[in-house]
């Protein structure tokens, strides 16, 4: 039982008083309107309520582009859950990691210039980054899209100078997200242009589209000007939809892989531009070989969907038939996505004031929908089906009593499509966790780990569950065959525990001992690898950990991918 750790952590959530009482709608009294799609609006103003009611979103902020420009700004829900105030209609979000489509821009534009050769060693441009390979070389075309092999969310360069991010597989053999390599690339447009990041995104993006509210960076000079955002009252656990919410901390973000914070009307000229295959008002910001660079589809990105593939700065699919370019960002207190229809040219960019893992990419999918649907005078979508937080499709295929061999045991049981689980502690209803055979205990916020279902036949999903893992626990039924006696070096035993880095983007890590394997967060096994563990929740991942200073028998610190976390005494 081996799931992405990124995927079950993100499962999401957030406070149900958010969206209690009214909902309320605002329309931008600034921008004019065409007229051209205001059928749609009321079907998609019910689809957004449903939907943030559902996902237990505190407010949103919407734009619908198409190549003639902004079409619609909405804002919805709250800006401030205490003082229940709408969002402002000017209040900025972060749009986290679409972000880096606008740095892949700008790299372009330098292509344009004669600047930048993608095809080029990226050492060839910064020889001061600590990079160790043995394979070819990596280039800026592998670092744009994600096929670098290196870590995905590390400091270009880590505390200790010896220590050098090591390629894991040969550059565009695989895709792994990599918010380092993006870094790096914002550091190369620094580099090839004379002008860092701030003046650079200003200059060669916003100011050409008209992007006059939005800012390059995010510091506490703009504070002010950010709409009230959230995170997780408990950040160090997976989360239920349910779960409390607070205010989050105020951040500091300079580099590439996300650092823009714009308004939906700012962000709809964004939308315009890539609708118009790079052309804005004032003339086209790439060229039409350049554009088609970046919504080319470069490597297979499964991890953006099972049609996904990744181009230049922006994740490449179809939908419906028409090709889309799309991307999510996730901040600590922001989730966003922005979907654009080439074909059509139509799309949307919306942001939600709070970070519970998962993005509203159905609300910017269905508003293309809406959208296309208009412009063709066909009938309109349907409301997408509701999808309520503890719907278990195949509830019953998890019900039983797993034991541990020592007393303990977990009891399963389902009514209808909800799914629930008899602790010591009490019995409690199960969220999915957004893959196969994996569920978040609700039971308010209390349980460090989601429980892992494991079948009888690992290969096949209609085969009988004969096991549940919580951490480092692990119950089975009678019918599991498989062995219980695992042998694992002395020393593992002293790697088990809680570690933490109080950055808001690291945060906790929980290493349990389960099955003759070392887990991280109960969830990514690691492998030995000479004086580091490989972590192995993806098959080719270049995430690794490595274990410090033993103290009492207990590991005092631990290396993620070349970040510290040191241990806390708490489970």
């Amino acid at each position: 039982m081996s799931f992405s750790r990124r995927q079950v952590l993100q499962a999401g959530l957030i406070t149900a008083a958010a969206t209690a009482g009214r909902f309320t709608v605002a329309e931008s009294a600034s921008q004019p309107q065409s007229g051209a799609y205001t059928k749609i609006f009321a079907r998609l103003d019910q689809f957004v309520e449903q939907y943030m009611r559902e996902m237990n979103s505190p407010g949103m902020t919407l734009v619908l582009a198409d190549r003639n420009g902004v079409q619609r700004v909405a804002n919805y829900g709250f800006g401030d859950l205490e003082r229940r105030a709408a969002v402002g209609a000017d209040e900025l979000f972060q749009i986290g990691s679409i972000s880096k489509s606008f740095v892949a821009l700008c790299l372009l534009q330098l292509h344009d210039e004669g600047k930048l050769d993608l095809h080029k060693p990226i050492l060839d441009y910064l020889p001061w980054v600590r990079i160790e390979s043995k394979f070819a070389p990596i280039t800026v075309h592998h670092m744009l899209t994600h096929g670098s092999g290196l870590p995905g969310n590390v400091p270009t360069l880590p505390s200790d100078p010896s220590l050098r991010h090591r390629a894991a597989y040969a550059p565009g053999e695989h895709f792994h997200y990599s918010n380092t390599a993006y870094t790096l690339l914002g550091d190369l447009a620094w580099t090839l242009d004379g002008r860092e990041l701030p003046e650079l995104l200003r200059q060669r993006i916003f100011e050409p589209l008209g992007m006059t509210q939005t800012e390059p960076v995010i510091t506490l000079d703009i504070r002010e000007r950010l709409v009230k955002n959230y995170s997780v009252f408990k950040n160090d656990r997976p989360a239920t939809r349910d779960g409390r919410l607070s205010e989050a901390p105020a951040i500091v973000l300079t580099s590439g892989a996300g650092c823009i914070a714009s308004t939906a009307r700012d962000m709809g000229a964004y939308v315009s531009m890539i609708a118009n295959g790079g052309a804005g008002p004032k003339g086209r910001l790439v060229s039409k070989e350049s554009f088609a660079l970046f919504s080319k589809a470069h490597i297979e990105a499964k991890e953006f969907g099972p049609t996904a593939s990744y181009g230049y700065g922006i994740a490449v699919d179809t939908l419906d038939g028409h090709a889309v370019v799309r991307h999510t960002g996730g901040m600590v207190s922001f989730m966003s996505s922005m979907l654009v229809d080439l074909d059509d040219g139509v799309g949307a960019f919306a942001s939600v004031n709070a970070q519970q893992g998962y993005r509203p990419t159905p609300v910017t999918q269905f508003a293309a929908q809406l959208m296309r649907a208009q412009r063709a005078s066909k009938p309109l979508p349907e409301v997408p089906a509701a999808s309520p937080a503890l719907r278990v499709t195949n509830a019953a295929d998890y019900d039983g009593t797993f034991q541990d061999g020592k007393g303990g045991k977990i009891t399963v049981t389902h009514q209808g499509d909800a799914l629930f689980v008899t602790l010591a502690s009490g019995r409690f209803p199960l969220q999915p966790a957004g893959v196969p055979d994996a569920f978040i205990v609700a039971d308010g916020g209390n349980s460090h780990f989601p429980l892992l279902f494991g079948r009888k036949d690992q290969k096949d999903p209609r085969s009988a569950v004969v096991e549940v893992a919580s951490g480092s626990d692990w119950y089975t039924t009678p019918a599991y065959d498989g062995p219980k006696q695992f042998d694992v070096p002395k020393e593992w035993q002293s790697y088990v525990g809680h570690y933490r880095n109080e950055s808001p983007w690291i945060g906790s890590l929980r290493i349990a001992l389960r099955k003759g394997r070392l887990w991280v967060d109960g969830i990514g096994p690691l492998e030995l690898a000479g004086d580091r563990f490989n972590v192995r929740d993806e098959p080719h991942s270049p995430e690794w950990v490595q274990f410090g200073e033993i103290v009492n028998g207990r590991c005092q610190r631990l290396k993620f991918s070349g970040e510290d976390l040191w241990r806390v005494a708490t489970a």
